[in-house]
């Protein structure tokens, strides 16, 4: 019956991974990419900003202003957009993949003053007319756009007509209570028995008051609607840009235009020559350090990036160049599942009586599902709260995030299990065990764990020399600050037209070859260029406009604006709320799974590993910019990943040798996890080696950063995580300890 009812799981987990492959492969087949800015170019459009009869438009109204409009963008579902202030009143913006950018300029425009106001029998503060064309005379206002906490289209379940459903916050509900209250008291029929809502000077809807309603007591609650004569379209664009916020100040559509690619192909080229190469790379290791498991998981990460691609497919997301460098060196970390699969089945084998091939890979697969499950769900909890808390490219990225990891739990847990039981169960396999991989441990394994046996016997050294270097990248942030891109402080926009058609590849080329590796050429028509820097003098705004000059054959210069940074106020302190609650919820989940001191343990880790990269960043003087951004992103996860295994081991670890000291087991589960830390970092070091040879300017400083910030998780393990543990276990004694044994699938562990 065990071997039907495995047989059984097997037959399943292979129909659905043939189901999963052929739902992508349709896609991959049927659907085309929505490729961004610096792939394929784009809209870009110049809003300016206007005095309004309370406020002037000068820099922070037109900056409030660009941060609504940037909640606006995240809600028209735009991957990667650009906003930069120009000025003191443009707002520039830049929308990849946007289908019809006139109903994008008509929703970024609105000014969306919501107010609720009284309708009086008298002569008012303000007369509108009614949707009927009744004039209406109208009290002060009573309720505004700031009161409502959130605005949803629906269908009213009474008429079936299409409304607004608002959700109203803090002191706005005792407001509209009061109103209605007072709304209530006029005679049937009267008009101040109606309440008017009122958008951008336009009432759009005037309820009267039910005769239910009593005087004095009004509508309770926190919810109200506006209705009127609305299609769908036109509710759903009133509830975004209501709860999107009010626009400060009123602005207008000032420049359209189609812009090219900010990259030219040959660093596209160069790209996807980086990303052949590390794949290859990647491929060749495996093969090596496991045959034929590690072809297997050649096939199974193959099935990984068609699904993960699929899906974004699906989900119609925009491809930028960061993006796809991101997505490829998934690839690559998504081998850490199979590593840990296989390092496993070679324990299981090791010690099973007699010597069977299947038992050892089912077992393997079990052992290795609970450090698997620990890792996702901890990064997915992350990527959850960058894309719910977080706005612009760390919203994006979280998205990506969590595409990736559901489709590497897909690749490991059912393609690559069904996959490597199929080959455990051959018959010539099973006569033939060495060539599976998977038969005995690796030379570096056996090393390791017989000749160095007692790792932490001082933890406090390692924990001194962790500090060191934590110290000595911090001196560089002191030192010499953060170099911060243009994303963060601005810089400068000068666009230059020719009489004749120019190639902006050639720009692009001549201003990297004259030291300018940093400045953004895009395209604008056939004979027209821009070009974004940095904060640069007069002097090097000259020799800009000598070197494009050279590239183009003469060109004059129509435009020189200064541009705020993109990476606005708001932006910033969503993203830094976002990790900050995203490491919170780790450590409570760590907390609940291990137990308090290995979350702490966990924690620090990540700080020292975070510290390390930006301090390596100010050494070495590298841009800090929405790329770095994204690699230090990805070190985190990876940070995480790396203890999680250790301490998972180290639980399982504590319940085998209840009389060993804590230090000695901590040592045992560093040790016996190393080779699958070393394979995995080996795998992504790879991919990370081509893209910062073959890669252009800034996937080289993303490699930079993630080889650095591999490079920290790893020693962090053994310099940060496993010293705290051991030191929060010695004044609290009980970490890692198992309170009841858990059960996955039938095995205990």
């Amino acid at each position: 019956m065990p071997r039907t009812s495995a047989r059984r799981g097997l037959l399943v987990r292979g129909l659905l991974s043939l189901a999963v492959l052929a739902a992508s492969a349709f896609l991959l087949l049927t659907s085309q990419p929505r490729l961004g800015l610096d792939l394929k170019g784009g809209t870009q459009i110049v809003l300016e900003t206007h005095d309004s009869p309370t406020m002037k438009a000068d820099a922070k109204a037109t900056d409030d202003a660009m941060e609504v409009i940037r909640r606006r963008v995240d809600a028209l579902g735009v991957a990667e957009p650009v906003l930069a202030r120009s000025g003191d009143n443009r707002i520039l913006v830049e929308l990849p993949g946007v289908q019809d950018p006139q109903e994008a300029i008509a929703i970024l425009g609105r000014t969306a003053q919501l107010s609720v106001r009284p309708v009086l029998a008298q002569a008012g503060e303000k007369v509108l007319d009614d949707p009927s064309g009744q004039p209406l005379q109208l009290g002060a206002t009573a309720l505004t756009g700031e009161g409502v906490k959130n605005a949803q289209a629906v269908t009213d379940s009474t008429s079936g007509r299409w409304v607004v459903s608002m959700t109203l916050q803090d002191k706005a509900t005792s407001a509209w209570q009061k109103i209605t209250a007072d709304a209530a008291c006029a005679p049937s029929g009267a008009q101040a028995r109606r309440v008017a809502i009122v958008v951008d000077d336009k009432i759009v809807s005037a309820p009267q008051m039910d005769q239910s309603i009593r005087c004095g007591a009004g509508i309770i609650g926190d919810t109200t609607q506006i209705t009127g004569d609305f299609t769908r379209a036109d509710a759903q664009e009133l509830a975004l840009v209501i709860r999107s916020g009010a626009l400060p100040v009123p602005v207008e559509v000032a420049e359209q235009r189609v812009v090219g690619p900010t990259l030219g192909a040959e660093a596209i080229k160069s790209s996807a020559v980086a990303a052949l190469a590390g794949l290859t790379l990647t491929a060749a290791f495996l093969l090596v350090a496991y045959r034929l498991a590690g072809l297997l998981a050649i096939l199974a990460l193959l099935g990984y990036a068609a699904v993960s691609y699929a899906v974004l497919l699906a989900l119609g997301a925009t491809l930028t160049l960061p993006g796809l460098a991101g997505f490829v060196l998934a690839i690559g970390m998504a081998i850490d599942a199979n590593i840990l699969i296989f390092e496993r089945a070679r324990e299981e084998y090791a010690v099973s009586r007699p010597k069977r091939l299947h038992r050892a890979a089912t077992v393997g697969f079990r052992r290795a599902l609970t450090a698997i499950t620990d890792t996702n769900i901890t990064t997915v909890i992350a990527a959850g709260l960058l894309f719910w808390l977080a706005a612009g490219p760390v919203k994006g990225f979280g998205v990506t995030l969590v595409i990736g990891v559901l489709s590497s739990l897909f690749s490991a847990l059912v393609l690559g299990q069904v996959l490597l039981e199929l080959a455990a169960r051959n018959g010539f396999v099973q006569r033939h065990p060495g060539m599976s991989g998977l038969a005995r441990f690796s030379r570096v394994r056996i090393w390791l764990t017989t000749k160095v046996p007692q790792l932490f016997r001082r933890p406090r050294r390692w924990l001194a020399a962790g500090l060191v270097l934590v110290a000595v990248c911090a001196a560089g942030v002191a030192t010499h600050g953060l170099n911060l891109g243009v994303e963060f402080t601005g810089g400068r926009m000068i666009e230059y037209t020719a009489g004749h058609p120019v190639d902006p590849g050639q720009v692009r080329t001549a201003l990297t070859d004259a030291g300018f590796d940093r400045a953004v050429v895009a395209s604008s028509g056939d004979s027209t260029v821009t070009v974004r820097t940095e904060p640069i003098d007069e002097a090097t705004a000259a020799k800009i406009k000598t070197v494009v000059d050279g590239a183009t054959g003469g060109a004059r210069q129509t435009r020189d604006d200064q541009i705020g940074p993109s990476v606005g106020a708001e932006l910033r302190t969503k993203a830094v709320l976002a990790l900050g609650l995203a490491v919170a919820a780790q450590l409570a989940y760590l907390a609940v799974r291990f137990d308090w001191r290995l979350g702490l343990a966990t924690v620090a880790s990540l700080v020292a590993d975070v510290a390390v990269v930006v301090g390596a960043f100010a050494w070495l003087g590298k841009p800090v910019d929405g790329v770095f951004l994204a690699a230090l992103l990805t070190v985190i996860g990876l940070s995480v990943n790396d203890s999680v295994v250790v301490f998972d081991r180290v639980r399982e670890l504590r319940a085998a040798r209840p009389k060993d000291g804590f230090a000695s087991v901590m040592s045992a589960a560093v040790l016996q996890t190393l080779p699958r830390t070393v394979n995995t970092c080996l795998g992504v070091l790879f991919m990370l080696l081509a893209l910062l040879v073959l890669g252009d300017g800034s996937l080289a400083d993303f490699a930079v950063a993630l080889l650095i910030g591999l490079a920290a998780g790893t020693a962090s393990t053994v310099l940060t995580a496993a010293p705290v543990a051991i030191m929060l276990d010695a004044r609290h004694p009980g970490a890692g300890v198992r309170k009841k044994k858990q059960r996955i699938s039938g095995a205990v562990v």
